[in-house]
């Protein structure tokens, strides 16, 4: 059952990585080796110095954790070998429509076109040099393309090895991570759940006596979100890269994404390097210049004003990411403060607390098994149930209030004054 492999790549956090030939051919392909110039982490590294990780390790660390797991399950699901590959090969592209800047470049396509960076995956497997590579390899682009982003039908335990909360993503993102940055939180026993896991009427389950461990990975990503991912300084430097391409998409044509060849070549230091140079023929490009400047020599925008909540429904997100609640509390803001709208940044990042399943659901539960005297017994357990995660179960939303280091004084009065001592949600204006 054990896929043949040609050669090995030396990885830092799992040590060797062996590939077979279909995934050397694919790993060479233009579209993979464009992901070692697209950060990891975007702008994390004005924080954390050493996350200067690409999203090419990541993709084969996540290949290499799907292979793993594939491997445990061979025997216990029944799993052929071209499931195998299959499931690695997805692994491997599953992060392959990351644009500049990774998730800061989706937040502006998203808004601009309504896509993410799932269905530009889609794409490139569909549309470029990897679907003839996948094709002559009696491989089908069209299975992978959908497996890729766990939307795969008809085959719910492959779908979840890909995307949701026991996802070979997840397994490799918490650990490289905390590895690159420093930060202690990410380090879990990814083995003890990967041999810990099954199949039972097509869903992935876990042994109940590894739920310890299944435990640890939800917490670690908690913690991972609140040190580094939603870190305020981290979040800083990245919404002024967002706006930055935001203001500068109609010059650059960021979001133009009728030719694949052309978004081949929007990475990191291309894009930077593009933003650096604008000709700030207008305001928009004139900010979007700044702005980038003031990135360069690491001139951040200051917080003057944070609200972390920890919620059990959607509430706070469907209204923080209302544009007009943005757009009406900036110009509020502004107007108290004395100064243009254009230098207040409101940032709402939000996330759920335990990982989405691979349908985009709120996890609620996870089926665990047992094998005793009696057989084999399943049971499902509420999140909720779990002593630690029960209590993060939820919803963790941050809003926060940036602006200029000149203008701070003032805007942190003005935010004082409309906000008090109360919850933020309570002044959303009307």
């Amino acid at each position: 059952m054990t896929l043949r492999y040609v050669s090995e790549i030396r990885d830092p956090v799992h040590g060797y990585i062996k590939i077979t030939k279909e995934e050397r051919a694919v790993i060479d392909s233009l579209f993979v080796q464009r992901l070692r110039r697209i950060h990891q982490l975007a702008g994390a590294y004005m924080v954390y110095p050493g996350g200067v990780h690409t999203r090419f390790e990541h993709s084969l660390g996540t290949m290499h954790v799907a292979g793993l797991a594939a491997e445990s399950l061979a025997d216990k699901a029944g799993l052929k070998r071209e499931q195998i590959q299959e499931l690695r090969l997805a692994a491997l592209l599953h992060d392959v429509g990351h644009g500049p800047y990774s998730h800061l470049y989706e937040e502006v396509l998203t808004e601009k076109t309504g896509l993410t960076h799932e269905d530009m995956s889609q794409r490139i497997v569909l549309e470029t040099d990897i679907r003839e590579i996948l094709e002559r390899n009696g491989i089908s682009p069209k299975k992978i393309s959908q497996l890729c982003v766990g939307k795969l039908k008809d085959a719910p335990f492959m779908n979840e090895m890909i995307a949701g909360s026991l996802s070979a993503d997840i397994m490799d993102y918490l650990l490289r991570d905390s590895y690159f940055t420093g930060v202690e939180y990410g380090k879990v026993d990814i083995h003890r759940v990967i041999d810990s896991l099954d199949v039972i009427d097509e869903h992935l389950v876990l042994d109940r006596a590894a739920v310890y461990a299944f435990e640890a990975l939800l917490i670690a990503r908690y913690e991972m979100f609140k040190a580094v991912y939603f870190h305020r300084t981290v979040r800083a430097a990245e919404l002024m890269l967002a706006h930055s391409m935001a203001l500068a998409d109609e010059e650059l044509g960021l979001t133009n994404l009728s030719n694949m060849q052309r978004y081949l070549k929007l990475t990191d230091e291309v894009v930077f390097e593009q933003l650096l140079s604008l000709s700030a023929k207008n305001q928009s490009s004139k900010l979007a210049k700044k702005l980038a400047d003031s990135y360069d020599r690491r001139r951040l925008v200051k917080c003057v004003f944070e609200k972390v909540m920890q919620r059990n429904d959607r509430m706070v997100e469907e209204i923080f990411n209302q544009k007009t609640f943005r757009s009406e509390l900036t110009t509020r803001i502004a107007e108290s403060a004395g100064t243009d709208a254009a230098n207040i940044y409101i940032d709402v990042p939000t996330t759920p607390s335990v990982p989405y399943t691979y349908e985009r659901a709120a996890l609620r539960s996870i089926t665990l098994f047992s094998d005793d005297s009696g057989g084999r017994r399943t049971a499902k357990l509420s999140i909720a149930e779990l002593p630690l995660v029960g209590s993060i179960t939820g919803f963790t939303d941050v809003l926060r209030v940036y602006t200029t280091p000149e203008h701070r004084t003032k805007v942190a009065k003005a935010v004082q004054t409309l906000f008090g001592e109360g919850d933020p949600i309570a002044h959303i204006p009307a």
